[in-house]
């Protein structure tokens, strides 16, 4: 009897199944600091809270590893420039490689339609008119049931082109804002959400 049950996988636990976190973002120093990549600065915010290092070049993007609470996590950060986004995520590199289903993706990215600091977490939609959203929809050939941690820059005052305004740095102002973004993503990810 006891060989039948444990045959069934009764008496066996299930490993616990991984996340994968993508930062999107344009590599370079030039673009640091930038309102586009605050993807890739929330990524690094996240890293050093929870104590993984992103820095190995993987599939096309830097790349870390570890375990939240026994929980596989992987970050990443593509470093493909925003526009081709997808390609280091596409079924060939990261998500196949790490057989991760879609629904445990989550793809942080700035939203120009939500005031700065503003997080909002979405298990699927739409690109927003993001060409890094676009390039990671396409690479999933066409499938948007990914979760997004949509991050809030704020418009561009008045006339300026929304393009400058992206690969502008933020004020110091809009940087405070910005220091608490750390813990509520530590809340949104902690043990009670990331099973």
């Amino acid at each position: 009897m006891i060989g039948r049950i444990s045959k069934r996988g009764f008496c066996s636990t299930s490993p616990p199944r991984p996340w994968l976190f993508v930062g999107l973002g344009n590599p370079g120093d030039k673009f640091n600091g930038t309102r586009h990549n605050v993807g890739f600065q929330m990524i690094d915010a996240f890293s050093k809270t929870i104590g993984i290092p992103v820095n190995t070049a993987h599939c096309k993007a830097l790349f870390g590893q570890g375990l939240i609470n026994g929980v596989p996590v992987f970050l990443a950060k593509p470093q493909t420039y925003m526009n081709l986004s997808g390609e280091s995520l596409q079924s060939g590199p990261l998500a196949a490689y790490y057989k991760m289903p879609l629904n445990r993706i989550v793809v942080f990215h700035d939203d120009m339609t939500l005031p700065c600091s503003v997080l909002r977490l979405q298990s699927r939609g739409g690109h927003l008119c993001h060409n890094g959203l676009k390039s990671v929809i396409h690479h999933f050939r066409g499938n948007r049931e990914f979760i997004r941690l949509r991050i809030g820059i704020g418009r561009p005052p008045g006339q300026m082109d929304p393009k400058a305004f992206l690969l502008q740095k933020f004020n110091t102002v809009a940087r405070e804002r910005l220091i608490f973004c750390p813990m509520s993503i530590k809340y949104m990810f902690s043990v009670e959400h990331l099973r």
